[in-house]
């Protein structure tokens, strides 16, 4: 069976990533997390006090972003990839809402998203892979025989994280996360470099009322009609 490339993009707490990792499990894709590439870079400025105010040091960034590499290595006791920045495991560090809240002003610097890009193909060139984020049909894989583009409503997309984060037993309020989701989608789709926005041929998927059973079945028919065409 030929392999192909599937391309997810969306807004923050859309589920994407759940979706992409269901999908790639189901047809034995392998899965890579891009968001999870901004976050590691987002904590590599954390840890190295490259952060002035909102936004890092472009200047002092530039200088190592060649030193930073970020691979993705499956955990066979969780049965998903992890995220790991130069070798060190950073996925349970890249999730809290310091790095959440500081992401964004990373993503939007063009060498920052030139390097990872150029990353993130090395990973797909033998194709049979899944890769969600925001520019991945647009910029990353415009020739992908699938895309996918993912919304919810803002109110549901908050709810939804503010679970995430609970569960993870971090603090916050429903206001502080919707805020944080306002900011993030006003950076994402107004920055110069890799803007979020739909791809021409990307089929729409909103699932804000949509159960998970409903949401995974519309994904594996995407999948083999793209197969059959």
């Amino acid at each position: 069976m030929k392999k192909i490339i599937i391309a997810i993009d969306g807004y923050s707490a859309c589920g994407k990533s759940t979706m992409a990792k269901y999908l790639a499990k189901m047809v034995k894709y392998n899965y890579i997390d891009s968001g999870a590439m901004y976050r590691a870079m987002t904590l590599y400025c954390l840890r190295n006090n490259l952060f002035e105010g909102d936004s890092p040091n472009e200047a002092a960034l530039k200088k190592q972003i060649d030193q930073i590499r970020i691979n993705f290595y499956y955990n066979e006791i969780s049965g998903k990839s992890d995220t790991y920045l130069n070798g060190e495991n950073v996925e349970k560090e890249i999730r809290n809402m310091e790095v959440a809240d500081k992401v964004s002003p990373v993503a939007a610097i063009g060498f920052v998203r030139e390097a990872l890009v150029k990353q993130q193909q090395e990973m797909g060139k033998d194709k049979g892979i899944v890769m969600d984020g925001r520019d991945i049909g647009t910029i990353v894989f415009p020739n992908a025989e699938l895309k996918i583009f993912v919304t919810a409503q803002p109110e549901v997309r908050a709810q939804r994280r503010l679970t995430e984060l609970a569960a993870k037993g971090e603090s916050v309020s429903f206001e502080e996360v919707l805020q944080n989701l306002a900011k993030r989608d006003l950076i994402d789709t107004t920055r110069k470099d890799g803007p979020l926005r739909k791809a021409g041929d990307a089929v729409v998927i909103d699932n804000s009322d949509l159960t998970i059973e409903e949401q995974n079945a519309q994904m594996l028919k995407l999948f083999m009609d793209s197969l059959g065409g």
